[in-house]
């Protein structure tokens, strides 16, 4: 490899992060005020916490288990609690952050308070000090370094933590670690993860300086350091002037995606302070009222379960996100008995009942394998066992498979895909009796592309206008073009796809699973809002 060839990533990254510095610094400014808010409000209860417990012994026990399982508490089920309560943004991230920071530093406190040599604590009664005197002259001063390094160990653990502010809209760094990994994009992740790592250490290694600094000056310098950012938010807070008439909230992947928020801009000139959250908090955010808007899909089953309304895409943004499988060319060749069996679903699910089934799982809670076994049964595609039925593998030619190799699927993160590789599986396996693994939740859609484009599986359930919009980068200009219809985009990506990837669509499942924005039904109808053109023109003033 020549040097120049090596030096491109480097470069490239390079303006990356040039061309996003803008954002990049947006963001590192809310991460260092998200870390430094919620780490000031845990020195201001840790520190008095620790040498209180320090002095009774009967607590400390008590005290300490109650921190120890607020850390242990996964960090964005702790952050999903929190929105009921306080919710969405920046107040419950600094309350969840402060919660984690809490342990070491208590322990600490309490940890260098109590080790501190009790025959020189009695050497400063014995000269007449008061409690209070002890506790700041001698106690303090000797456990410092020890109640530092609880700090310095909350700092770098919220620095950490902070990333996943991203996923209930309160920003940081993490909306681009998240978006990068949704779009599998390493120059996003490296963009939030390389000043995060920085932040980390510089932290880290300010806090060690100025522990070497007199007592009351490192009063005075930490207490100015850790109110400069929160006030900062609070004036942000109050002094901000909102131009939106409503909020928005949508996902990573969705920002990034040129079929997703992107297209709507170029389509519809729209320009929303829309919030980056993970997908599951959205719609809880929007059912609590949280939010007003959310992406989605066309197909989830929570629009029913929440009552929702679906903006209809007026300028046709959107392409068609026709459903099918698709497959490496090498399963043609090593599983040739699975092809006809998985075309036995074409055209069979249609829009309404994709939002069927997904709503059994979203709302009733159903499990997706109980789920497929219902619908393969309602479809007279197996029997009440979950067996092949006999006319139906006599025209197949009743291929049964005998290799020992298991057939891959895999699938991204969301409901809809797990019932769909459930369908799959059991299908192939009552018709050709090969075993199926499923490689499920495998994240975002270019994660799930090379891992079929590597033969790391062999199939998974995708849609043209992914296809067609992320991996071959086709714009409304192109869709247009092409006629825009199902038929046109289908035959497009399939023959794409066939040339530059190897990889083939089957037939499609029947229905359209296209990008959408969503309202409370309430919402939308008290401001009359029943396109996406409609809210450009009323969100905005």
């Amino acid at each position: 490899m020549s040097p120049i060839s090596a030096l491109t990533p480097l470069l490239s990254m390079g303006a990356y992060l040039l061309e996003k510095s803008d954002e990049i610094l947006a963001q590192l400014a809310t991460h260092l005020g998200l870390t430094l808010a919620s780490l000031f409000l845990a020195v201001l209860i840790s520190v008095p916490l620790g040498i209180w417990i320090s002095k009774q012994e009967k607590l400390a026990s008590f005290v300490l288990g109650i921190t120890n399982v607020l850390q242990t508490i996964p960090s964005i089920a702790l952050l999903g609690f929190m929105i009921p309560l306080l919710g969405i943004g920046i107040a419950p991230a600094i309350t969840a952050l402060f919660l984690y920071a809490l342990l070491p530093i208590v322990r600490n406190t309490y940890t260098g308070i109590t080790e501190v040599d009790g025959s020189i604590t009695e050497a400063a009664k014995g000269m007449g000090m008061s409690t209070a005197q002890i506790l700041g002259r001698v106690e303090l001063p000797l456990a410092l370094p020890v109640i530092f390094a609880g700090v310095r160990t909350a700092t770098v653990i919220n620095v950490g933590v902070a990333t996943l502010a991203a996923y209930i809209g309160a920003g940081g760094l993490g909306e681009f670690i998240f978006g990068g990994i949704a779009l599998n994009d390493s120059q996003m992740i490296l963009a939030g993860a390389i000043p995060a790592a920085l932040l980390a250490v510089s932290l880290d290694t300010f806090l060690g300086r100025i522990q070497l600094l007199p007592i009351k000056t490192l009063t005075v310098l930490v207490s100015a350091v850790m109110l400069i950012i929160p006030l900062g938010f609070a004036i942000q807070f109050v002094s901000s002037p909102s131009n939106q008439q409503f909020t928005a909230a949508f996902d990573p992947e969705f920002m990034g995606r040129l079929d997703g928020y992107p297209t709507l801009q170029e389509t519809y000139g729209m320009e929303v302070n829309a919030k980056s959250m993970n997908t599951n908090l959205m719609y809880e955010a929007i059912f609590d009222g949280r939010v007003d808007m959310i992406s989605g899909y066309s197909t989830d089953g929570r629009i029913k379960a929440y009552n929702l309304a679906v903006l209809e895409d007026d300028e046709a943004a959107f392409p068609p996100y026709d459903a099918a499988a698709i497959i490496h060319l090498g399963v043609y060749d090593r599983f040739p008995e699975v092809i006809p069996v998985l075309n036995l679903l074409a055209g069979r699910i249609s829009d309404s009942t994709m939002i069927q089934l997904n709503y059994q799982a979203d709302h009733l809670k159903r499990e997706p394998d109980s789920i497929a076994n219902a619908f393969l049964i309602n479809l007279s595609l197996v029997d009440e066992n979950g067996n092949a039925i006999p006319e139906i593998a006599a025209q197949l030619g009743g291929k049964i498979s005998t290799s020992s190799e298991p057939f891959i699927i895999g699938s991204k993160n969301f409901t809809e895909q797990f019932i769909l590789i459930e369908i799959f599986k059991q299908l192939i396996e009552a018709y050709t009796l090969k075993t199926v693994d499923l490689k499920a939740g495998l994240g975002g859609t270019k994660i799930c592309f090379e891992a079929l484009r590597t033969e790391e599986i062999d199939m998974y359930p995708a849609y043209t206008g992914t296809g067609f919009g992320v991996m071959l980068g086709g714009d409304k200009a192109l869709k247009d073009s092409l006629g825009g219809t199902s038929e046109a985009i289908l035959t497009y990506v399939d023959e794409q796809f066939n040339a530059q990837f190897k990889i083939d669509w089957l037939e499609p499942l029947g229905f359209n699973n296209t990008y959408a924005l969503m309202m409370k039904k309430e919402v939308a109808e008290q401001y009359g809002l029943k396109t996406i053109s409609d809210f450009v023109r009323v969100g905005v003033k």
